[in-house]
């Protein structure tokens, strides 16, 4: 067997592997064995017909294609490995055959998708936008208050019209130029006011409405609606309360407090206030750190392979179905519901996709570049702080690591230290909201 290696279009490189006839028939004998039980021919048990015999009566290249997968398992990840420090391929390949195939003459062609090299432009002394996000007491407060809500009782009320923040139970009948639509109508739904899981205006018309009343209530679909069949258009629902539940809430004192398991309210408040705060530093770095990276990639190009932008599509659809099947919905219902195909559906992450792998590629370009490491000290130290995070002594955490979670650990500490460093080498304007216009 040899080989040779050529670059070829929009990053992807063709790897020609040639072998020689005994490898061919190697190779051919090999697929006749473990796929001779397949075919029967008369006069001969089945298994037991001769080679020969078999490329007779069904044809010379009866176990080719088979020997090609024979010799492509063999060789094509031994080559991968030799030719690491000159591509790194990021996809399957396409494989073909060379010209004037034969058992003389057997080439085959592996079209490989590689990681692009990426040309960074100006990523020092940039003027960048820095996110700084504060937590009030207002903030602190809602947190509270959300917290008591999702604790709350529930209770059924008789003596009032449904609210927002109640829960009620309702029969509607959806239509548009007064004829019924798919998808628009139910009987015994429960619908929280107030958790916008409507379309905008149905919910705050349905609060308002006592138990036993019957409302027609006009909406229009919103322009970016999931079905296209009613985005923009109006429609009627003809409404039926049946049930009204509303929340009783626990009262905000000490013993809600050590209910949330702190000693008192005013420090369950800190502890509220504390975890904010936590999150909102969080949200602060990763917004400018993609603040940074938008920036960086203005003057930044790469001819990224198809391979990397459907990964990353990918990636972000299966959260999306993740996220979907937590909440109780099938993906296979959702993609219905809106109208489409999961394939269709996975092309609206394009756009995103092929940013988010440009900014990997500039990330792992100027790790390279500015040739920042992880030192053993560091290691060492975000070890033992994940090892405390679960209670565990630094030497016996270490023990359970595998060498893909050490690399992670290596690669999470010299991002921080290349976003520090671009941190302190670029102009850092602290964002202000522009205000909206009255």
């Amino acid at each position: 067997m040899d080989y040779k290696v050529t670059p070829a279009e929009k990053s992807t490189v063709k790897v020609e592997i040639t072998f020689t006839p005994e490898e061919w028939a190697e190779a051919n004998q090999k697929a006749y064995v473990q796929n001779r039980k397949r075919y029967t021919v008369n006069g001969f048990r089945k298994g037991k017909a001769p080679k020969a015999v078999l490329e007779m009566y069904y044809g010379k290249a009866l176990f080719y294609e088979e020997a090609l997968n024979l010799l492509y398992q063999e060789h094509y990840d031994a080559i991968l490995e030799k030719e690491k420090d000159n591509f790194t391929a990021v996809g399957e390949p396409e494989l073909s055959l060379g010209e004037n195939f034969s058992e003389e003459n057997v080439v085959l062609i592996a079209t490989v998708p590689v990681k692009p090299d990426v040309t960074i432009g100006q990523y020092k002394g940039i003027k960048i936008n820095k996110y700084e996000y504060t937590v009030t007491d207002a903030a602190v407060d809602a947190d509270i208050q959300a917290t008591r809500e999702r604790i709350a009782k529930s209770v059924d009320v008789t003596d009032r019209p449904a609210a927002m923040g109640d829960i009620v139970n309702i029969d509607f009948v959806g239509k548009m130029d007064g004829k019924e639509f798919e998808g628009g109508s139910a009987e015994g739904h429960d619908l929280e006011l107030g958790s916008h899981s409507f379309i905008p205006g149905f919910e705050e018309a349905v609060a308002g409405m006592a138990i036993g009343e019957t409302r027609d209530i006009d909406v229009v679909f919103p322009e970016d609606y999931q079905a296209e069949n009613l985005k923009g258009k109006p429609a009627v629902f003809t409404v039926t309360l049946h049930k009204i539940t509303g929340k009783e809430l626990p009262a905000l004192d000490d013993e809600f407090a050590k209910k949330m398991g702190s000693d008192n309210l005013d420090a369950y408040k800190a502890k509220v206030r504390e975890r904010l705060e936590k999150n909102a530093e969080s949200r602060s770095r990763n917004e400018t750190e993609n603040s940074i990276l938008t920036e960086i990639a203005k003057t930044a190009s790469a001819e990224i392979p198809d391979a990397l932008i459907e990964r990353q599509e990918e990636m972000s659809l299966r959260r999306l179905e993740q996220s979907l099947m937590y909440q109780g919905i099938r993906a296979e219902d959702y993609y219905s519901y809106i109208g489409t195909t999961r394939d269709e559906y996975k092309k609206n992450f394009e756009e995103e996709a092929r940013t988010s792998v440009l900014h990997q590629l500039i990330i792992e370009k100027l790790l390279d570049v500015e040739h920042i490491t992880a030192s053993e000290e560091e290691t060492a130290a975000k070890i033992a702080e994940q090892a405390a995070s679960v209670g565990k002594e630094p030497a016996e955490y270490e023990k359970t690591l595998d060498p893909r979670q050490r690399e992670y650990i290596e690669n999470d500490i010299r991002i921080t230290k290349l976003f520090d460093f671009l941190l302190a080498n670029n102009e850092m304007v602290v964002y202000q909201e522009e205000p909206k216009a009255e």
